[in-house]
């Protein structure tokens, strides 16, 4: 049977409803949120009376509102001769209208329900020729090339994705992505917004970051408890001559208490003890290091580490003289990190490492 929806045509079972559920499958005819994806009974559920269930605790929420996917296939300016990776399909809705837009669709879906269904759709519409399935963990598998990334992406794996995507050492055009509207805003934050943080600096660092449109989660199946946002990050072509592990370190300690002061953060005792002991403990010869969990605001010293004397590291009074004269020789002290731009972050960063004072093991 085949549905149409104004200029849309879609295959679909017998019983379908357009605008409650684009219908996907063979056998299955309707979908059923479920809270505890460890219940046994509800497994075995999943295989009765044609429903698939789906799961919320793995974010798996199907948009099913066909004029939202053709915005998102539209907005993200995709070329005849693009390969699509698309994280988290689903049942397909989106991948469908992306493989009839591009050259080739790699697909990465951890479901094997999904996998299955997503299989039947594609071989329905004699496009499998086109689409390549990688049952893996998103966060765990190498991508491989890809010119754009297009994906509705689980909430609960937003943040590392994003991440993933932009200092995984991957060269594409730009990643359109459908998220949860709240981590949209704080991509898209600038300095002295509520919403900036840490993310929001590393990530425009190094690409730029467009609002696209809000999406309501009545366009969801099963309905989430927020909205969406659609956001196209871009990588920058060109990005500052700064090495990223030691960038991600440095904006790490920064953030970890984004409004006290830069002074405030950075004469805490026991961090600048850690400081000094980890001083202490490098080979001759090695660059300086913070320490990377220097996230807390006060936490426990390392018991048994650095505590033997050592013949030319700096005390920790002197460290923290150190650490003050360099904050306050570049007007730092005082500043909150939560109102600093990135070009700001990157001459701290400088004025430190110009003083021997590293955030990260450069070997």
């Amino acid at each position: 049977m085949i549905c149409r929806a104004k200029s849309l045509t879609f295959s679909c079972s017998r019983g379908f409803r357009w605008n409650t559920l684009l219908s996907y499958s063979r056998g299955a005819n309707r979908f059923a949120a479920v809270e505890d994806e460890d219940s046994g009974r509800k497994r075995t559920e999943e295989k009765d009376g044609g429903r698939v269930y789906l799961h919320k605790s793995r974010g798996q929420h199907i948009l099913t509102n066909p004029r939202i996917l053709d915005s998102i296939v539209r907005k993200a300016e995709i070329r005849p001769t693009d390969t699509i990776l698309e994280i988290g399909p689903g049942t397909g809705n989106l991948t469908l209208k992306l493989l009839e837009a591009a050259n080739k669709v790699v697909a990465v879906e951890i479901d094997k329900r999904m996998v299955e269904i997503l299989h039947n759709r594609v071989t329905d519409c004699k496009l499998d020729d086109r689409l390549t399935v990688i049952s893996q963990d998103a966060l765990k598998t190498q991508f491989p090339q890809f010119d754009l990334c297009i994906a509705n992406i689980p909430y609960g794996i937003s943040s590392p994705l994003v991440v993933k995507l932009l200092f995984g050492g991957h060269s594409f055009r730009s990643a359109t992505l459908l998220l949860q509207k709240e981590f949209a805003r704080r991509l898209l934050a600038k300095p002295g917004d509520s919403e900036y943080n840490r993310l929001a600096v590393n990530v425009q660092l190094v690409a730029t970051v467009e609002f696209v449109m809000d999406v309501s989660k009545r366009d969801f199946v099963p309905c989430p408890k927020v909205d969406s946002s659609v956001v196209k990050i871009r990588p920058k072509s060109e990005i500052p001559d700064v090495d990223l592990e030691e960038w991600r370190a440095f904006s790490r300690t920064c953030f970890s208490k984004k409004n006290k002061t830069l002074g405030a953060i950075f004469k805490l005792k026991r961090k600048v003890q850690e400081l000094s002991r980890r001083l202490c403990n490098e080979p001759p010869g090695a660059r300086r290091e913070i320490n990377n969990a220097y996230d807390g605001e006060d936490e426990g010293d390392d018991e048994g580490e650095g505590d033997e004397d050592c013949g030319d590291f700096m005390d920790t009074g002197s460290l923290k003289e150190k650490i003050v004269a360099i904050l306050r020789a570049g007007g730092f002290e005082s500043k909150r990190p939560s109102k600093l731009s990135v070009e700001e972050m990157l001459h701290l960063l400088s004025l430190f490492n110009q003083a021997g004072i590293y955030f990260h093991t450069h070997r």
